[in-house]
């Protein structure tokens, strides 16, 4: 029995070395990236570099190139077209002429207890 309980508790402290940390570039990168609601389903985006990389409800990924706007942000490939200011943003899809509006957001976190 006490070998059983050494070995669990072995077994343990391996596994717990085995755990990745996220690297300076992984944490970089969701500094910059917020999880919003779009019609009840996840949505992703992460902006960097000129650009909107979303991460659709759907799995699909999508990038959006930022373009000139009076106000707030706007990125846009074309077929959809994000705009906004902070959290309030609005997703338009040009191919159905359909704006729908995303959110709530918040920051992106690496660990799932959002630590």
């Amino acid at each position: 029995m006490v070998r059983l309980r050494h070995a669990c508790l072995i077994v343990a402290v391996v596994l717990a070395g085995c755990v990745d940390n996220p690297s300076k570039e992984e944490q970089e990168a969701a500094k910059n990236t917020i999880v919003c609601h779009l019609e009840g389903e996840r949505l992703v985006i992460r902006f960097d570099m000129g650009e909107a990389r979303m991460l659709m409800p759907g799995g699909d990924r999508t990038i959006l190139y930022q373009v000139p706007s009076t106000t707030g942000a706007a990125y846009s490939n074309g077929n959809l077209e994000l705009r906004g200011k902070g959290n309030d943003l609005v997703l338009t899809d040009h191919t159905t002429g359909i704006t729908v509006k995303v959110g709530p957001c918040e920051p992106y976190s690496l660990t799932k207890d959002g630590k």
